[in-house]
């Protein structure tokens, strides 16, 4: 694969699944036990489906930061929303505006990787900045880590490759400046 034939990011379209906006919301939390149950369930009973959700400490260990992605035009978000705050543990509620945060995901994929195809699957690591992190006879892991449509074109370079695992960590975000 020459310098001319160089995939660029801008250049993979990938078909979303999500029929309307979707909704990355930062909730703060008690770090508790059952709390996680509680937010989940508040989706679950009005009909949401969780698309991808993160949870993990804070800078305070007392407080946890669930980050969660849905579908908002399956359902209006407003009054979810505010049936979060009546939750106890529940301390603040943020509905990541895309230009106002920046959003992350990490993946691990584990690709057949023979001899004879290795250096395309090495220069598709290269081109989008992931790393090889296991090598075996038959198989490459790569990391790779960004945003959710960059995570989703890789996948779509590799299947072709014999994609044999995949794991994805679901988006963690943060407000842009000072927030």
């Amino acid at each position: 694969m020459g310098a001319a034939d160089m995939v660029r990011l801008e250049d993979l379209h990938v078909s979303r699944t999500l029929s309307g906006r979707k909704h990355v919301l930062s909730i703060l939390v008690e770090n508790r036990p059952g709390v996680l149950a509680r937010v989940s369930g508040l989706f679950s009973r009005r009909g949401f489906n969780i698309d991808t959700l993160a949870v993990g400490p804070t800078e305070d260990p007392a407080i946890s930061r669930i980050t969660l992605t849905l579908d908002g035009a399956v359902h209006p978000i407003d009054q979810v929303t505010k049936q979060l705050h009546k939750l106890i543990n529940v301390l603040k509620i943020r509905d990541m505006e895309p230009d106002d945060s920046v959003a992350r995901e990490m993946a691990l994929f584990k690709v057949s990787a023979a001899v004879e195809n290795r250096a395309e699957i090495v220069q598709f690591a290269e081109i989008f900045r992931a790393k090889i992190v296991d090598v075996s006879r038959r198989a490459l892991i790569v990391e790779v880590t960004g945003s959710h449509d960059k995570i989703e074109a890789f996948e779509s370079m590799l299947r072709p490759h014999g994609l044999l695992e995949m794991v994805r960590t679901g988006e963690v975000a943060l407000a842009r400046g000072g927030d």
